[in-house]
């Protein structure tokens, strides 16, 4: 089984994390179901940006975003050529290495 590693997130993972997950799992599900509690605002539906993440390793192997996630990440929060949304993004058979920003829309727009 593929291995996602997520990099440390100072409140949701400070010591990082390695997770073993099913091929076609999100990346949202792998970090939900491990204890990385990953903001997902819109539960899932593509609706929103809080769940963006920073694909570091295994991007080419994963599934082609969607017009609908190329649209939403266009207001994405610090959006790089690495950035998916994690609810969206479905592992395939190669490890990845995640990296979740420090900051959302959401903590942006309430002056965090």
């Amino acid at each position: 089984m593929p291995r996602i590693t997520f990099l440390p997130h100072s409140t949701l993972c400070p010591e990082g994390k390695v997770v073993e997950v099913a091929t076609g799992t999100s990346i949202c599900d792998a970090a939900l179901s491990n204890g990385i509690e990953i903001e997902h605002a819109c539960e899932k539906s593509c609706a929103c940006t809080t769940c963006h993440v920073y694909v570091r390793k295994g991007m080419d192997s994963l599934n082609e975003p969607t017009e609908d996630e190329e649209d939403m990440l266009d207001k994405a929060w610090g959006l790089e050529p690495d950035s998916r949304l994690s609810c969206q993004t479905q592992v395939a058979n190669e490890d990845l290495e995640v990296e979740i920003p420090r900051y959302t829309i959401n903590l942006v727009s309430e002056n965090h």
